[in-house]
């Protein structure tokens, strides 16, 4: 597999990354069993976070006897120094590791900057070899930016993909400018792209850039490998693929993330809010069943409290976004139940 160095850490890293989110719903044996294959493949860097449940758990079931042949980036949505200390002594313990290679920063709704207690942390972290290298994830681009712009960290984790807009692609080339690695996630906008080729191809233009593909089965993992071994390249059918995605996904949709969670209603929001896509891009019947029937009639019971609105990086209108998404699922259940 191809690798490249993460900007100016000198990690040595596959231009293909694991991302650690979706084994929570695997079984530890067979999370376990996916990693091994994905390391047995050539991959090297392994995404996770505190926040990603048993996801820490697996990774060191699976490679805990490659430790020091893989890159672990692991999160912390630490608000406070002692909350800090704890999130990173309980990532250290349950990757079974004295140290994680990139730490970061989970999407904090401000950048901490040099003098702020959090990053004051991050460089006692790292004087004490618990971490090797300081990063952060956002959302939003103008924190990306204000990361990149600061000079503190090695690493800023954006969701990049074929769809990104050119102020996007901007602010990834100046990070390869300023030397601070990308690790690009939402490479296939929360499941709403059905293949990897045309991701793969347009960020495999940004030598600086790593995506990081999200695994739960063999048949993902084995997609990824077979465009390991056979990189594709922007061609006319591609490129028209990508404008028409661009054109169906246009305006303000959910990207699946989850911070949204939980809701008192118990709404899988971040299914439920993306409904109307996923009924057009992926396979609809598997979505109109009895079980995600009685899923999307919870939006019924939305209060419209607006708490999942104040969490959403993309700042969507949540409440409206769900009610539009229940409606849209009632009539093409009606024309196509």
């Amino acid at each position: 597999m191809q690798t490249t160095i993460l900007g100016n850490t000198g990690l040595t890293v596959t231009r293909s990354a694991f991302g650690a989110l979706p084994i929570q719903r695997l079984s530890k044996q067979d999370a376990a069993a996916l990693l091994r294959r994905a390391y047995e493949a050539g991959i090297l860097l392994f995404d996770t976070a505190r926040a990603y449940t048993d996801s820490e758990e697996k990774i060191a079931l699976g490679l805990g006897d490659m430790r020091k042949r893989i890159v672990i980036a692991t999160k912390t949505g630490s608000s406070t120094p002692e909350e800090f200390w704890v999130h990173l002594d309980t990532s250290l313990r349950t990757l079974h590791t004295e140290y994680i290679d990139i730490y970061q920063f989970h999407n904090p709704e401000e950048v901490p900057l040099a003098d702020s207690p959090l990053y004051r942390s991050m460089l006692e972290a790292r004087a004490q070899g618990k971490i090797r290298h300081i990063g952060i994830t956002c959302h939003p681009l103008a924190n990306a930016r204000a990361a990149m712009e600061s000079g503190l960290y090695a690493t800023i984790q954006y969701p990049l993909s074929a769809l990104s807009d050119p102020a996007e692609i901007d602010f990834a080339e100046e990070c390869g400018k300023r030397g601070v690695g990308v690790i690009a996630m939402k490479a296939l906008c929360g499941g709403l792209l059905t293949s990897a080729a045309p991701s793969m191809a347009f960020l495999r233009n940004l030598r600086h850039v790593v995506p990081i593909w999200g695994f739960q089965r063999d048949s993902e993992l084995d997609e990824v490998l077979e465009l390991e071994r056979d990189p594709p390249a922007p061609d006319e059918a591609m490129r028209a693929r990508i404008e028409k995605d661009r054109a169906e996904l246009a305006g303000n949709f959910c990207r699946g993330c989850g911070y949204c969670m939980p809701c008192a209603a118990k709404i899988q929001i971040n299914m439920c809010a993306r409904m109307p896509l996923l009924l057009r891009r992926a396979v609809y019947q598997s979505f109109l069943t009895p079980l995600w029937r009685q899923e999307m009639e919870r939006i019924e019971a939305c209060a419209g409290c607006g708490l999942c609105a104040s969490r959403c990086p993309y700042k969507l209108d949540v409440p409206r976004l769900l009610r539009a998404a229940w409606a849209d699922y009632q009539a093409f259940s009606k024309e196509y139940g």
